[in-house]
């Protein structure tokens, strides 16, 4: 069976990042290039390159030349602490720019997760978050009011919220997380430099207390062709192991 040409084109690049020849940074050779080594037109070229930048290999944008990229982060999903934290351990650097913090009445299915009347006010935090510079991920956080007034107390473009938060005494102990794709809105588009449409991750986390009190919901969006998220499953821990505790997911995706 003959092999499509845009797949013989993916993997001779893919094979030169995977053995250095070419490394993060550096430019792809063109598209005239690679049509002439390949004997292509330039549509199986253009398909090629559109694949590797799905995968988070290259990065490219109009009037500059396709470069390779860092590979994507994954993050467990387990770390949901700290974005901060996450990319630190990576020897990455994180960096985040506050869009908007305020306070105000959330709409109604945000003040139903945190658990609020009709009429009580949160404080919403949005913020854009990059790695070495490059925008991965656009964070809407609604923090309760007791909590999240102490926000304004201290510069969210320092660092981490969560850690500020906890070294404050808040007690963020445990998070629900709910994943899904979205389409990328205009906000999400403007901040995160893609386009309207583009299929962003979705996780959607509630945080509580240890004794159940929620304090914060939170929807972040990542780009995918930057971030990746990991999931660590145990058999002594799921339910083919123990059918006797078997958990039931409920609409809203948390655990009854």
């Amino acid at each position: 069976m003959r092999v499509p040409l845009h797949t013989v084109i993916g993997d001779w690049i893919r094979d030169q990042i995977s053995s250095g020849a070419l490394p993060v940074g550096a430019p792809l050779p063109s598209e005239a290039e690679l049509c002439a080594r390949f004997g292509s037109s330039r549509g199986p070229v253009r398909q090629a390159l559109a694949q590797l930048r799905s995968e988070g290999l290259i990065a490219t944008s109009q009037g500059r030349v396709p470069a390779v990229q860092a590979r994507p982060l994954a993050q467990s999903i387990d770390d949901f602490f700290s974005f901060t934290a996450w990319v630190q351990s990576s020897r990455r650097t994180p960096g985040q720019k506050t869009i908007e913090i305020a306070r105000r009445v959330p709409e109604p299915a945000i003040a139903e997760r945190l658990g609020l009347e009709a009429s009580d006010e949160a404080v919403v935090v949005v913020r854009r978050r990059t790695i070495d510079g490059e925008p991965v991920m656009l964070e809407r956080s609604w923090y309760v009011e007791q909590v999240g007034r102490e926000i304004f107390a201290f510069d969210p473009d320092a660092g981490s919220i969560f850690a500020e938060l906890i070294a404050r005494g808040v007690p963020l102990d445990h998070g629900t997380h709910t994943i899904a794709a979205i389409a990328a809105d205009e906000l999400d588009a403007e901040q995160l430099d893609v386009p309207i449409g583009t299929p962003l991750l979705r996780v959607e986390r509630i945080t509580s207390s240890s004794d159940g009190v929620v304090l914060e919901y939170a929807d972040d969006r990542y780009r995918t062709d930057r971030a990746r998220l990991a999931i660590r499953n145990s058999r002594s821990r799921s339910a083919v192991a123990a059918p006797s505790e078997v958990r039931r997911l409920t609409p809203e995706g948390t655990t009854a």
